[in-house]
């Protein structure tokens, strides 16, 4: 297992002297973000990202994200230039050393919660998802701005992706899906990279929009559409455990040879499609992470791993679920747990 944490570049207030004083830590995940999605990154922007790592005793093996942009979601007329951008990526990014890109393909939003700063008895404050509150927001509305959300679309722009996401439906964006991935899979196998796709986050459908990454079955049909080692997952346990359905460690036993790149966050529920995030180890939460840990040494899971969302603490600001403290906390506490089973073991 290789710990890695997230790294937003020049203008992340956690830098990278920061994150290499995190012990056990081996590489960033980072991407080059000031070029638009579907176009093609210079391999100076790439081998910058390298040399500043580097420079702090870090690597960058893990590109989290390669955009996947609306128009390949979509199968438009943009979509063959775009996934041809995206090869070209995969190809710069092999020759730089990168060993695994994460990407999502979920309509419109990224990761999507209803509160960013849910105030915690102790004084912390986390993000959180309430089912209630996201049932009455309008993403129509004018003044609607979460994290996931692209604020480059206007009202217009937007009531008409919406519409598109509709008359498409689910099996039009897993079509599209396995054209996407019958174009990089073997780009990737070539550049000596394996592409982890990230469940969708929350697991189940928000403003009508397809999601498709969310459970068993669905992966059991993702990795059967291209049925290649570098077609993989990013097994991200506050995603896909927002479902009490999901039996996180079973899923791990079946699943676990394509599992390239692990997200390992706690959440706890507290009603129906309604939770909120909080602090790494097991009993502060509603998922067994003692158990998943072992469950991916039980895999012989050698991939990379990060701290997910944390929470702010200590008075924190910065971007929310992207402080230093909490994740450095759950790095530690993951670092910890793996020596420990890993011993245990032997």
């Amino acid at each position: 297992m290789k710990m890695t944490f997230r790294h937003y570049g020049d203008n992340d207030p956690v830098t990278l002297e920061m994150i290499s004083q995190i012990p056990t830590m081996y590489s960033i995940v980072s991407a080059v973000y000031d070029v638009p999605v579907g176009q093609v990154w210079s391999r100076e922007s790439i081998n910058g990202i390298k040399e500043k790592a580097a420079a702090h005793n870090l690597a960058f093996e893990v590109v989290e994200s390669v955009p996947v942009s609306e128009d390949i979601k979509l199968g438009n007329e943009k979509a063959q230039s775009h996934i041809d951008a995206y090869c070209e990526n995969i190809r710069r990014l092999g020759e730089a050393g990168v060993k695994c890109i994460c990407y999502n393909f979920m309509p419109v939003f990224d990761w999507f919660r209803s509160t960013l700063e849910r105030k915690e008895a102790d004084g912390s404050n986390s993000l959180a998802y309430n089912e209630k509150e996201v049932a009455a927001l309008d993403p129509l509305s004018g003044n609607f701005s979460l994290p996931g959300w692209d604020e480059s679309y206007t009202k217009d722009s937007l009531r008409a992706l919406l519409a598109q996401y509709e008359t498409m439906g689910e099996e039009g964006l897993w079509k599209n899906l396995q054209t996407f991935l019958e174009a990089v899979i073997p780009v990737a196998h070539g550049s000596g990279i394996k592409m982890a796709i990230h469940p969708d986050d929350p697991p189940w459908g928000i403003f009508g929009l397809p999601r498709i990454i969310s459970n068993e079955e669905n992966y059991k049909k993702f990795l059967k559409l291209v049925d290649m080692e570098e077609n993989g997952l990013t097994f991200c346990t506050g995603s896909l455990g927002a479902n009490p359905d999901n039996d996180l460690i079973d899923m791990i036993h079946k699943f676990g040879d394509r599992i390239h790149f692990a997200h390992i966050r706690n959440i706890k529920h507290t009603d129906y499609r309604t939770f909120h995030e909080v602090a790494h180890p097991t009993e502060c939460g509603s998922l067994d992470i003692f158990g998943i840990m072992k469950a991916l040494h039980e895999v012989g899971f050698d991939g990379y791993m990060r701290p997910d969302h944390g929470r702010m603490i200590w008075g924190e600001k910065g971007r929310y679920g992207y402080g230093l403290f909490d994740r450095s906390l759950g790095a530690t506490y993951l670092a910890g747990l793996w020596e420990a089973i890993d011993k245990m073991s032997k």
